[in-house]
This record gives C-alpha cells, structure tokens and sequence, in this order.
C-alpha cells in the first residue's frame, strides 16, 4: 500500500530537505531581501493551497511581510492579471503542473516581481518558468492523495521563514523537526485501533486555529478524497460564527490544538462540543485537552509555528484507516488523478 509507505517516509523526508536544501534556500533568502519585496503572493491549488495558507500566517508572523493570495482566474481566464512587480511570487504545487499557477508566475516575471517555484521536480513548468526553485526532495509519491509532498511544502515554508528571518532559535526548532515528525509516525499507529468506530459517519469536521488553521483544511481535504465523505475545516473563531449550529449528538469533531496561542479558545470549543453531545477528538500535546476527546492523537513538544507539520500526520492516519474500514482503495480515490491541470 503506497499511502502507508509515503506517511511513514515523511521524517526522512524532513531530514532531507534540512541537508540538502539549507544552502539554497539561504540564497534565495538573500535574493528576496535584496529585492525588498512590500509583500508576498501565494500562488498554490488543492494540498498546496493548505501550505500555502500555512506560509501567509508563517511570513506574516515572523516577517512582518504582508500576505496575499494570489487570483489565478483572473491571469488564466480573464487575462486581467494584478500588479504583483513589487513582490515575491511564491508558487507551489507538488508536481510542477498547475498551468494557473504557472502563468501566475510568468505574469509576475514579467512585472518585474522576484518569482519562486516550490516543487517536487525541478525539470517542471513552474520550476523552468520562476527565477528560483526550492525542490521538494519528496520523491516520486504514487499515491493519489497527498501526505510526504504536504510536509515537504510546509518544512519548506518553514526554513525559507527562519533563513529570512535570521533567527537562531527558529534554526534550532527546525533541527529537532526530524525528531518530531517520527515520534508523531509512531503514535499515531494507535488510531487504527478506534478508527473502526467512524466507519459509518457521513458528516465529519475538522477544527483548528491559527497556525493550525491549514491544517484543519487538508485533515478535511484527506477524509474528502479518501472516504468521500462530506467534510468541513473551519477556524475555530469562524466555527463559533454559526456552523456550530449543525452539531447534534454523535457529530464527529477533529481539534487540532497543539499547546500554544489558541489552547484557551480549543478548551473552552471542546466543552460547548460536549455539552451539544458531539463525538469529541484530539490531536494535542496538552494533557488536559486530550482529556477533552473521547479518543485522543498525541503530538510530541512541538513549537506552535512548526506543529502543523506535525500535527497533519494523525489526520492522515485516520482518513487512510477510514477509507480501509470502507473498502475504498486508498492509492486510487475514484475520480481523481495524480497531477489535476486547471486553467
């Protein structure tokens, strides 16, 4: 089963992309500061959009750049591309064939604006089209859905912030990211002795915040393409917003809440769950939330701004070991392709 053996290569994955891609990424940040860049467009679709969104709270965090998301409708379809010549374009896509995302970049260059690929092959349109290439070093990923890719794309987010940011104790975060990555592999070999319970749900939601908020979204994305099941992310503020009026007794609700900023308002959520009967559970590293669920997925001590790498990895198990008890054949989903081509 190839989605078993790229959820388990995700930690030397992690450790490859540290090795061996350090010295570019750190020229490539010596690029953009050269350039001075008044922000940053994120150019990305499906998984990739998830990292992206990681990387937005990532540069704007850490940075202080502002984020955009970029349109690619309007370069594709109705040939009004934005001005995007004072900022780096970032376009990421696992295979390299986004043709919007592309011509994203190839607008963006011709703006004059510092363009950046961030893909799994370096022979790739995107790749070829963008002034630099951050590879993913994930190697060839048979399986449908996206897991190594994912992770790949956000640890490379991840050092692309620290080498711009010059920060030491962000480099030292990211040295024990390998550590952490196998530690979360290895607990989440629990979830396929509960998961049988939700062989039979057919509404599922997925809930996170900050950070977490991306990871919220590809848990989500996972359970659609592997279960086809009707599943939703939310932030956990917008979920409060109204959707929280669906829940009745027995709704299964994911929480990705890791220690950090948002751990008070994933509490205090997970007690209104419990109070509306909800099917409770928990990805964390707090005692006290994972105490909240009726199954809990534990996280190793993770920082907040790396967790999303982590914290993904249960989501993954338990939509692959949901799409097992439902016999669906996790490689292949039915109606999807390996690369998708928009325009």
């Amino acid at each position: 089963m190839f989605l078993q053996n790229e959820i388990n290569e995700q930690s030397s994955v992690v450790v490859r992309l540290l090795e061996e891609q350090e010295a570019n990424i750190r020229q490539i940040a010596q690029a953009i500061r050269a350039f001075g860049p008044v922000y940053v467009c994120l150019a990305a679709r499906g998984t990739s959009d998830n990292a992206a969104l990681y990387a937005k709270y990532l540069f704007s965090a850490y940075l202080k750049l502002p984020m955009v998301l970029a349109t690619p409708s309007l370069h594709t379809l109705y040939h009004m591309p934005p001005d995007l010549s004072r900022g780096v374009v970032i376009g990421i896509s696992q295979s390299g064939r986004a043709e919007d995302v592309r011509q994203v970049l190839e607008d963006a260059r011709a703006q004059g604006a510092l363009t950046i690929a961030v893909t799994n092959y370096a022979d790739s349109p995107m790749a070829t089209t963008a002034q630099h290439h951050i590879a993913i070093l994930a190697g060839e990923e048979v399986s449908i859905a996206a897991t190594k890719t994912y992770t790949a794309q956000l640890t490379v987010m991840a050092m692309l912030t620290a080498a711009l940011a010059s920060d030491v104790p962000l480099q030292k975060d990211l040295a024990l990211l390998p550590v952490h990555v196998q530690y979360t592999l290895d607990q989440a070999q629990k979830i396929s002795a509960w998961s049988e319970r939700y062989r039979y749900m057919s509404n599922f939601s997925v809930i996170g915040r900050g950070f977490n908020y991306s990871t919220a979204l590809e848990i989500s994305l996972k359970v659609k393409e592997l279960c086809y099941l009707s599943t939703t992310g939310y932030s956990e503020a917008d979920f409060r917003h109204g959707p929280i009026a669906m829940i009745q007794p027995g709704f299964p609700v994911m929480l990705v809440a890791p220690r950090g900023h948002t751990m008070a308002y994933m509490h205090d959520l997970a007690q209104k769950l419990k109070e509306r009967e909800a099917e409770v559970l928990v990805i964390s590293n707090d005692d006290d939330m994972l105490a909240q669920g009726l199954h809990g997925m534990r996280l190793p001590e993770v920082p907040e701004w790396l967790s999303p790498v982590v914290s993904v990895i249960p989501g993954q198990v338990f939509a692959m070991q949901q799409a097992l008890h439902r016999g669906n054949t996790v490689d292949k989903p039915r109606g999807l392709s390996k690369v998708t081509v928009t325009k």
